[in-house]
This record gives C-alpha cells, sequence and structure tokens, in this order.
C-alpha cells in the first residue's frame, strides 16, 4: 500500500546562491532510485525537461506519459506528478521558481497549463539543446560576482524558448475572434478562483458578460459548458488529494470551498461516477 502524507509533498529546491533555479543534466536508465521523484509530488518551480536521447516515463495527473527523443515537456508547479523509469535517457532538466520568471513568460506559462509533450524538430532541438549547454556552464560558475543574475537571466531565455514551442501550436492572440478570447480569460480565471468562485454567473460578472453568452463562448470553443469545466477543475483537485495525501473528505472538501462535505460527496459522485471514498479505496496500490 503507498504511504501517504497530510498534504501532497512539494520538492521544494535548495537554498543557495543560485536559489530558485536549479538545472542539470543526467544520464539515467532503469528505476530513479529517488524517492523524491518516484513518489507523487509537486514541484517547487516551474519544471522542464528536454528529452535528448532515450525514453523518459512519467505519471501526470493520472495519465501516464512516454517522452521519447527528442522531445520537450513543461510541468506548472500544481500539478502532481512523478516519474516511473527510464529507457536509455539523457535528458536535461530545469525548474525555476515563479518570482524568477520574468512577469510576461509568468503569465504565458499560466496560460499554457496544462500541456502535454512536444516531440522536436532537429533544428528545434538543437537550438534548445545548445541554449541549456550554455545555462549548465553558467550554472557551474558560481564564482561570477553576478552569478544569481547571470543564471536566471539565462535560465528565462531558455524559459522564453520553451514557451515559444507551444505558443507555435496555438492560434497566436491576434487572430483569436472573440469566442476564444473570453474563454481563454474564463480558464484563466477559473485556474485561479475554482476553490472559491463556483458559479458561471459569478464568472459572467467578472469578465462583464452575460451567463448566457459566457456559456456560448465557451461551449463553442471547448465543446463543454462552463459547468463543466468548473466541475472538472474542482474533481481533478479533490481527486489529487484523495489519491497523494491522507486527507480526509471533510478536510478535502473545506479545503475546495464546500462547508457541506456531504454536499461535496454527491457532487464528487455525480461528476465521477464514484464516491470520494470509493475512488481513494480503488486507487489504492
Amino acid at each position: 500500500m503507498r504511504s501517504k502524507n497530510k498534504h501532497i509533498p512539494v520538492n521544494t529546491l535548495p537554498q543557495g546562491v543560485g536559489e530558485g533555479i536549479i538545472i542539470a543534466r543526467s544520464e539515467l536508465h532503469g528505476s530513479p532510485n529517488n524517492r523524491e521523484v518516484e513518489r507523487s509530488h509537486r514541484d517547487g518551480g516551474h519544471s522542464f525537461i528536454l528529452q535528448e536521447k532515450g525514453i523518459t516515463h512519467l505519471e501526470i495527473d493520472f495519465l501516464k506519459y512516454k517522452l521519447k527523443a527528442p522531445a520537450l515537456l513543461y510541468m506548472h508547479p500544481n500539478q502532481v506528478h512523478r516519474v516511473i523509469g527510464f529507457d536509455k535517457a539523457t535528458i536535461s532538466s530545469w525548474i525555476i521558481t515563479s518570482e524568477n520568471l520574468h512577469p510576461e513568460l509568468l503569465h504565458l506559462l499560466e496560460d499554457l497549463t496544462p500541456v502535454t509533450p512536444l516531440t522536436l524538430d532537429k533544428e528545434t532541438y538543437t537550438i534548445l539543446a545548445e541554449t541549456a549547454a550554455l545555462c549548465l556552464q553558467f550554472a557551474e560558475r558560481k564564482q561570477e560576482k553576478l552569478y544569481h543574475q547571470i543564471l536566471q537571466q539565462s535560465c528565462n531565455t531558455l524559459v522564453a524558448l520553451v514557451a515559444s514551442q507551444y505558443e507555435a501550436q496555438l492560434k497566436p492572440v491576434q487572430n483569436l475572434n472573440r469566442f476564444e478570447v473570453i474563454t481563454k480569460a474564463f480558464r484563466s480565471l477559473l485556474e485561479q478562483n475554482f476553490t472559491t468562485v463556483k458559479s458561471p454567473m459569478d464568472y459572467a460578472r467578472q469578465l462583464n458578460v452575460s451567463k448566457q453568452y459566457l456559456n456560448e463562448c465557451v461551449k463553442t470553443t471547448t465543446g463543454f459548458s462552463v459547468s463543466w469545466h468548473i466541475q472538472q477543475r474542482i474533481v481533478l483537485e479533490a481527486k489529487r488529494l484523495l489519491y497523494h495525501s491522507d486527507k480526509s473528505v471533510k478536510e478535502i472538501a473545506s479545503a475546495l470551498g464546500y462547508e457541506d462535505h456531504s454536499y461535496f460527496g454527491r457532487f464528487f459522485a455525480k461528476v465521477s461516477g464514484m464516491t470520494p471514498l470509493a475512488f481513494r479505496s480503488k486507487n489504492l496500490v
């Protein structure tokens, strides 16, 4: 049976001269042999993996991924994940805290979440690999008087390159129609407020549109209603806590903004098809 914690574990970054930034390049095969990455956890910053050779197997929010070189992956600090294993893998990986990111990059990353792995063409992979290698060199030069500033700025360049690859998959902002602009704004608000704001009407008010118009925008753009998105986001967070922590259903309900845990239990069952305790029991392995 999995050992569980009161809270979902967070792997914090080590303190030091480059505080809030860590970057490494590793050759790996088989099990991670590292409890901190094998257990389900969140990272204390924005995480990136550049798969240079081989394959990395991961699980992110209950979905399994196979990162096959050349490939790229970004994970938001909210996402719960674990490393399953490696097949003759060479990876460059880095984690950077929000306070070390340029505000415009942080905003871009928030809008991107969640994303899936990207397969890279040769030219893009080469640019990313060379930039990561340069950042690694800067990370080793701890004697530099402006060490943290150099590391911070170089890693922001690397993050900008990553964000650019993900942005290339999306329609340019200037080409978004009115429905898509409203939907994007709604999803951003939802991510920030899902524990406190549950009503489609409240989101509509914040966006200065009617509830009917917001629903039309979101359903046309995504195929699902505003209520569906709200429910799915709440249930995802509930599943994270049920699976990865030993918080009681009452504690989880409270953390997600529900004073009546019985009502929360019925809500969870309606959306997921099983009660919170049944979900927890099913996933005890």
